[in-house]
């Protein structure tokens, strides 16, 4: 039987073991894991190669962290906190980046490992970190049941592919004594790039374009977060947090956007109120909801009245926008808003 590659394991004791061993790096390294120190040199040497280590001296040199970062460590999720995996192993390898920047590696990491131990009744929690370029990124994954599995059960969602729509707008948790549901909605909007794969899904959300996407994947076992940010960025925790807000006074998480096109299931049309009912599942606890007709390119009658007709008038408080609807959908929108101004606020049964 081949010998597991412990690669990962020794890069990971040295980056960490550095600023407290710089002259004995490798023999202390090498005692702690059980290794040759010709083994662990050899590592040294890669770590050297690729930026992550640097040295000086040659006879009896010196090691001092390089330029680029790098972190992998599995854990039992049994016990783990997710300040110890943040103050103990992470940040010593990051509070070389602008402070904006570690701020948003400290939310979105805290907050995915917690998701993890909470909710994935996993048996291990997996932490990668990769620092070089220009760029840092993340993975937190586990072995646990699945994320979307795990709200499709909790909502009694028909498919799983409507997890990714609940995902999408926000305030959703599976354990509503303990978690707020703001975890993986504003992580999400303070990283360039955060994907989540599980089973055959994928929810990724793009800052570029500011759009939630769902793709295929190929079996991916338990629940795997991605995370990446530009070490340059500018964007701030703060600065996510009132783009959601009502207000510079008000801070409550009062504002949405609703990707439409999540409601879709397969290659179906958006015809039926039970579609609408279906998208709008939750948005009442919103002050401001922004429907994103983008790639939607019609609607049922049904479905618009249902929105624009039924729903506005039994929520009076809850601002109802749309943007980037078609002509075809603007004008099923407009017919369902001109009968409710027409009924002057009277909710006739819906058909």
């Amino acid at each position: 039987m081949a010998r597991p590659d412990r690669s990962p394991e020794i890069d990971a004791a040295l980056l960490r073991a550095v600023a407290e061993h710089p002259r004995d790096l490798v023999a202390m390294v090498a005692a702690q894991l059980g290794l040759s120190p010709s083994r662990v040199s050899m590592r040294v040497r890669g770590l050297v190669a690729g930026g992550y280590l640097i040295k000086q001296g040659s006879t009896r040199p010196t090691y001092a962290l390089g330029e680029n970062r790098r972190f992998a460590r599995d854990y039992a999720r049994a016990g783990l906190a997710e300040d110890r995996v943040w103050y103990a192993d992470l940040l010593p390898l990051l509070n070389h980046l602008p402070r904006n920047v570690l701020d948003i590696a400290h939310h979105g990491t805290t907050e995915m490992v917690n998701n993890a131990v909470d909710h994935s009744e996993a048996t291990t929690v997996s932490v990668w970190m990769e620092c070089s370029g220009g760029c840092l990124r993340f993975v937190v994954a586990d072995d646990g049941v699945g994320i979307f599995r795990k709200i499709t059960r909790a909502l009694q969602l028909p498919d799983e592919r409507l997890a990714l729509l609940e995902l999408s707008k926000g305030k959703l948790t599976t354990d509503p004594q303990r978690h707020s549901g703001e975890g993986i909605f504003f992580t999400s909007r303070m990283f360039d790039v955060y994907r989540i794969e599980s089973g055959s899904l994928v929810f990724d959300h793009d800052a570029k374009y500011d759009l939630d996407l769902l793709d295929e994947a190929h079996d991916v076992p338990g629940t795997q977060v991605i995370m990446q940010i530009a070490t340059g960025s500018t964007r701030t925790v703060e600065s996510v947090f009132d783009q959601y807000s009502s207000g510079p006074d008000d801070y409550a998480f009062a504002r949405t956007v609703v990707p439409v096109r999540l409601a879709k299931v397969g290659d179906e049309n958006l015809v039926s109120r039970s579609q609408a009912k279906r998208l709008l599942q939750r948005v009442e606890s919103f002050r401001h909801v922004v429907l994103d007709f983008a790639e939607v390119a019609g609607i049922g009658q049904a479905f618009a009245d249902e929105i624009f007709r039924v729903f506005a008038n039994a929520h009076p408080d809850v601002e109802l926008l749309h943007v980037h609807a078609v002509p075809a959908v603007q004008q099923m929108i407009r017919r369902a808003e001109v009968l409710r101004d027409e009924q002057g606020g009277v909710l006739p049964p819906s058909e």
